[in-house]
Formats: C-alpha cells, structure tokens, sequence
C-alpha cells in the first residue's frame, strides 16, 4: 500500500511517499481502508519532534512510528475473529491514537478504541476532520468545564480546529459564547454561532471587563494572572493546547495555586485517550448537526507536506 512516511524529525520535507507492506488486523482489530485523513497540530509536533521530551516515549533520535495521520475515516476492509460490532463495508470515522498511522491506505484499529459508524449524511472528509478536533472540545467542555445553560463562557483560540468545534458545542450546551480569533475569522465564528467576537488584534480579553464562568484556553498564551482576572469567583479554566513551554509550565506551577486564593478551579489539561463512548458521542452530534466541520482546503496524499506547511 501507499503511504507517507518520515525517519528523521524535521521540517515537511522529511515526508515521502512509499510503499509499504499492508497492515493485517489481529483478532480483535478492524482493518480500514481509508478514504480520508485530516492534519493536526499533534502530527506537526510528531514530525518536528517537538517537544524534545516527547521523544522519550517515540523515539529520541528518530521516530518510532514513521506513518504520521491521526484522524481518518473510511471503510472496513476486514474484521479479526474476535469482533462482532463491526463488519466489512461499515463506514467509520475516528482516531488513531498516538502509534498514528492514517497518512496512508490502510490501516488497523482495535474494536473497542476511538472509532464509530460515520453518519450518512456526511462525507469522509467531513468525519475525518472531526475526530482528534473534536473530542478535544467534548472533553473540555463537558468533562472538565461542566459547562451549564446560561453560563458565560470564552473560547481563546475559537478558530482553529478544537476552537471551531468548541465554539458549536458550547452553544448547544446553552452558553453564552465569546470567542477569540484574528481579524479574518471574525465573521467564520459569528457564523459557528458565536455570540460575541473578541479580536485579539484590536482587544484584549483579559482587559475589557468582562468576566466568564468558563474559559477553555486552546493556545496557552497567557499569564497566569491574566487568566484568572477574566474569570468570576468559581469559575474553571480548562487548558487545551499551548504555543509556548515557558507558559505552560508556568500555568501548570501557578495556576492552581492562584486559582485557590479565588476560588477558582484550574482544570487538569483537556486530554485523555479517547473511548468507543466519546466517538460515538461525536456521531451523534454529527447526525444532529449540531458540529458541522470547518475545512479549509483538500489535498491528495502525495501532496501532505504542503498540507502540513498550511497548518
């Protein structure tokens, strides 16, 4: 089979197409044909191996896995012995986890991880632009943030792919939302069904005023006492992603000690290996049309270094 592979961390240009010997699904794995594979900033970092300490568990001078793609979905092409939800020709969407492996044609997942039946009514590139993106909004929001009707919540970093799931979910749980983006998603988030857009070209969040029951943080580019100053007494925030090691260790250090002295919850990062439960839930809010997937541009598999240039 085709796939993309890299053996050296680096810039995109490590990537090359080859081909490689097909996957052959053990007795409780399905094997899928796949028809469509989205890029995350979670292949960016394994490509780049970046951050360095992620290299001790995938590999310091090289990387373990060399198919990168997290997201897919596509067909069942065989079923080991032991499944029995699943058979050949079920369309399905979902994650890889971290041993990767959708930037190519095949491959294998076990029955029971983050995969479910995709709905009908979207295409294969729509559900693979969901899984990893979503779940990560699902996560930070319900989970963590226990979102509830009526509260205040902001979204930094609601253009990207969690934010644009995030920005949706929340509305559906029946907040309040304010979204943070650059001047030229403005009007792409008011669309999401943001209530108010903050432009962080022209604003700053933490230094209008406002205050928020919730904020769910998917850059990490803020100082602890920025964060807390735009939070209510009782509020949560719950980190998604970063863009800078010194915040984040920062954050992680003082955020829950600064969060103490106001009565404020500072979440564990929204992460976690996602489950049969959480894909299923993102079927279900695919088949209501409650999350609608943003997509900026398709490419062909040959052409996945200039994909992960764009991103």
């Amino acid at each position: 089979m085709r796939a993309m592979v890299y053996n050296r961390y680096g810039p995109p240009d490590v990537l090359h197409l080859k081909e490689i010997e097909r996957p052959v699904p053990k007795d409780n794995e399905l094997l899928v044909k796949i028809e469509a594979s989205s890029v995350n900033a979670v292949d960016w970092h394994f490509m780049r191996g970046s951050p360095v300490l992620g290299r001790l568990q995938y590999g310091m001078f090289r990387p373990k896995n060399t198919v990168l793609g997290y997201d897919f979905a596509g067909r069942i092409e065989q079923v080991g012995g032991n499944v029995t939800q699943f058979k050949p020709g079920d369309e399905v969407f979902g994650g890889l986890g971290f041993g990767l492996g959708g930037f190519s044609e095949y491959a294998c997942i076990p029955e029971n991880a983050f995969v479910s039946i995709k709905p009908p009514i979207v295409g294969f590139e729509q559900a693979a632009a969901v899984p990893g993106a979503a779940v990560a909004a699902l996560i930070g929001l319900r989970h963590r943030g226990r979102v509830q009707p009526g509260q205040k919540v902001l979204i930094n970093g609601s253009s990207g792919g969690t934010g644009t799931f995030a920005v949706q979910i929340a509305k559906a749980c029946g907040a309040e939302v304010t979204a943070v983006c650059s001047t030229r998603n403005v009007e792409m988030v008011r669309r999401l069904g943001a209530d108010h857009v903050v432009d962080y070209r022209q604003e700053d969040f933490t230094r209008t005023g406002e205050t928020y029951d919730l904020l769910l943080d998917n850059v990490g580019n803020r100082r602890v006492p920025d964060m807390v100053r735009a939070l209510r007494d009782g509020g949560t925030v719950v980190i998604v992603g970063f863009t800078n090691m010194r915040l984040m260790l920062q954050q992680s250090i003082l955020g829950p000690r600064a969060a103490k002295a106001r009565n404020i919850t500072w979440s564990k990062p929204a992460s976690a290996e996602p489950s049969r439960d959480h894909a299923d839930a993102l079927k279900e809010l695919l088949e209501s049309g409650t999350i609608i997937p943003e997509i900026e541009k398709v490419y062909p598999l040959e052409e996945l270094p200039e994909a992960m240039r764009l991103i």
